[in-house]
C-alpha cells in the first residue's frame, strides 16, 4: 500500500495538501470562534472539496468547487429541521440518496455535487445538528471552501503542472440499462435496507448503515466488484476499530494530540484510496473515533456499533446489487475489455498513418486513453481474481486476461514511441502487420456467434510465423522496433481468444 506506485509523487503532494487544506479549514473556523461542531463540519466540507472534485481541468474544478454549496445548503437546511420529525427526516434522505446517485450522470461534476450533498445530510445526523446551528455551520462550510479552494488552486496548485488525465466515460445505456438510473435505485434500496435495520439497532447512530450502503456503490459498476468494496469496507472497519480501542479511547479527546493524528488520518485516506480501499477505510474509522472523541461520547461500545452498523449497510448492497435490476461481473468487465481492445486498434492505426508521414495522425491520446480503460478492466476484473473468489476456472481466465492486456498496452506504447520519433520512416510491411492487428480485434470484438478460434487465428499469425516475419524485419532497419511491437500485438491478441473466447467455466487451455 505505501510501496504502490506514485508516478511523478501524485498521490504524496495530493495527500499532502489535503493536510494544509483541512487544517486550514479549521483554523479559520476556531479563529473566527464557531463552535467544535461548526469547525467539524467545515473541516468535512474540505476534505470532500478535495477529495471529490476531480474535473480534467482547473478552470472546470474551480467551478465544481463553487457550486458546491448550491448543493449543500439546501440539504444542511432540511437535514437540521428534519432533526426531530423522524419519518420526514427518513424519507428526505432517502431522496437525497437517489439523487445523489443519479447525478452521476452528468460526469465528475454531477459526481461531486451528488457525494457532497449526501455528506452534508450524514454530517448533520453525525453531529446532532439542528435548526439553532444551521446559520454557523452554513459560515463553517463556506469558509472551509475558501480555504480548500485556496490551498488547491493558490497555495499548492498541483494541477497546473500535472493535469488529471479525464476518466474514461461510462458504459453506455438507456432507461433502466443506465448505469447511473439503475445504481440510484440500488443505492436507495440499499440504504433503506440498512436505515430501518440500522435504526432497529441504535436509534442515534443509524447513520453508519446508511452511510457504507452510500460509499459502496462509488466507483463500481457490477455485483462483483460492489461485493467486494462491501467486504473491503467492512476489513477496513474492523481494522480501524481495532486501532481506535488502542489510539482513540485512552486519548479522551485530548485536543492536540487528537488533532495531530486526525492530520495523519487525512493524509492516510487521501494517500491509500487508489491502491488500497481497505486501507483508506482504517483512516476514515480510525478518524471517526478520533472525532467521537473530541465530542466526548467515544467509548468501546461504540466502535463495537460502529462495526455493526458498518455490516449491516454492506449486507443492505450486497442485497440490492443481487436483488434489483443486477448487472453480472462478465458483463461489465466484458464491456470495459472490448472497450480497451477498441482502443488499441485505433491507437495502432494512428501509429502507422504517423509512420506514413501523415503529421496530424496522432497515437498519444489514444494510448492515454488506453491507460485509463485498462485501469477500469482491471478494477471490473478485480471480484474474479479476489483471493476469496470461489471460481478457479473464471480466476485463472482473469488473470490471464491481465497479462496479455498489460502486454497490449506496453506494445503500444512502444510504438507510439517510435511513431513519435522522427527519424523513424514507413515500411511497407507495416501496412500488413497493423491490418492484422485491427482483424484481430475485430474478431475479438465481435458478437460471439460469428467469430470462430480458426477466425481469430487466421486474422493473427502463430507465434512461429510471426517471429519469422519479425526476423525478416531485420532488412530494414527503420522498421525493426514497429514490427516488433506489431507482433508483439498480435500474440497478445490471439492469445487473448483463449479466455475470452471459450466456456468461462470450463478450464483455461494455454497452447502456444
Amino acid at each position: 500500500m505505501f510501496v504502490a506506485p506514485d508516478p511523478g509523487r501524485l498521490r504524496l503532494r495530493n495527500s499532502l495538501r489535503a493536510v494544509i487544506g483541512v487544517a486550514l479549514a479549521v483554523a479559520v473556523a476556531e479563529l473566527c470562534g464557531l463552535s467544535l461542531t461548526a469547525s467539524i463540519t467545515g473541516g468535512l466540507a474540505a476534505l470532500l472539496a478535495l477529495f471529490t472534485v476531480l474535473d480534467p481541468t482547473v478552470g472546470a474544478q474551480r467551478a465544481t468547487t463553487a457550486l458546491l454549496p448550491v448543493a449543500g445548503f439546501p440539504v444542511l437546511a432540511l437535514a437540521t429541521t428534519l432533526h426531530d420529525m423522524p419519518h420526514a427526516r427518513d424519507a428526505a434522505f432517502l431522496a437525497v440518496v437517489f439523487a445523489g446517485v443519479y447525478a452521476r450522470r452528468w460526469g465528475p461534476r454531477g459526481h461531486a455535487l451528488g457525494i457532497f450533498g449526501f455528506m452534508m445530510f450524514f454530517v448533520t445526523q453525525f453531529l446532532h445538528a439542528v435548526p439553532e446551528q444551521l446559520p454557523e455551520l452554513y459560515a463553517a462550510v463556506g469558509l472551509a471552501l475558501l480555504a480548500s479552494g485556496a490551498a488547491r488552486f493558490l497555495l499548492w496548485p498541483i494541477e497546473r503542472r500535472t493535469p488529471p488525465p479525464a476518466a474514461p466515460p461510462a458504459l453506455p445505456g438507456t432507461g433502466l440499462a443506465r448505469p447511473t438510473t439503475r445504481q440510484a435505485f440500488q443505492a436507495t434500496v440499499a440504504c433503506g435496507f440498512a436505515l430501518a435495520i440500522g435504526q432497529a439497532l441504535s436509534e442515534d447512530r443509524w447513520y453508519w448503515a446508511v452511510g457504507t450502503a452510500w460509499w459502496i456503490f462509488v466507483n463500481t459498476a457490477s455485483r462483483g466488484e460492489t461485493l467486494v468494496r462491501g467486504f473491503r469496507r467492512v476489513l477496513g472497519t474492523v481494522i480501524g476499530i481495532a486501532a481506535g480501542l488502542l489510539i482513540a479511547v485512552p486519548l479522551h479527546g485530548a485536543p492536540a494530540p487528537t488533532a495531530a493524528l486526525v492530520a495523519v488520518c487525512v493524509f492516510g485516506i487521501f494517500y491509500t484510496a487508489a491502491p488500497s480501499y481497505s486501507w483508506m477505510m482504517f483512516f476514515v474509522t480510525v478518524m471517526a473515533g478520533l472525532l467521537y472523541g473530541l465530542l466526548g461520547v467515544l467509548h468501546p461500545g461504540l466502535l463495537l456499533l460502529r462495526f455493526q452498523e458498518t455490516a449491516i449497510g454492506a449486507l443492505g448492497a450486497g442485497l440490492a446489487v443481487i436483488l434489483v435490476l443486477p448487472v453480472s461481473t462478465h458483463a461489465a468487465n466484458d464491456a470495459w475489455i472490448q472497450r480497451a481492445l477498441h482502443c488499441v486498434r485505433a491507437a495502432t492505426a494512428a501509429a502507422l498513418d504517423r509512420l506514413a508521414g501523415d503529421p496530424e495522425a496522432d497515437p498519444a491520446p489514444h494510448a492515454a486513453e488506453l491507460e485509463l480503460l485498462l485501469g477500469r478492466a482491471r478494477t471490473a476484473l478485480a471480484p474474479l481474481v479476489h483471493p476469496l473468489s470461489p471460481l478457479r476456472a473464471r480466476k485463472a481466465r482473469a488473470r490471464q486476461v491481465l497479462v496479455l492486456l498489460d502486454d497490449c498496452a506496453r506494445e503500444v506504447r512502444g510504438l507510439v514511441a517510435v511513431a513519435a520519433d522522427p527519424q523513424a520512416s514507413h515500411d511497407a510491411r507495416l501496412a500488413a502487420a497493423c491490418w492484422r492487428v485491427e482483424a484481430a480485434v475485430e474478431a475479438l470484438t465481435a458478437p460471439v456467434a460469428q467469430v470462430s478460434a480458426d477466425s481469430v487465428a487466421a486474422a493473427c499469425p502463430r507465434p512461429a510465423a510471426a517471429g519469422a516475419a519479425a526476423a525478416a524485419a531485420g532488412a530494414a532497419p527503420e522498421g525493426v522496433p514497429a514490427l516488433a511491437h506489431l507482433h508483439g500485438l498480435e500474440h497478445a491478441l490471439v492469445a487473448l481468444h483463449a479466455p475470452l473466447r471459450t466456456d468461462p467455466r470450463s478450464p483455461l487451455v494455454i497452447t502456444a
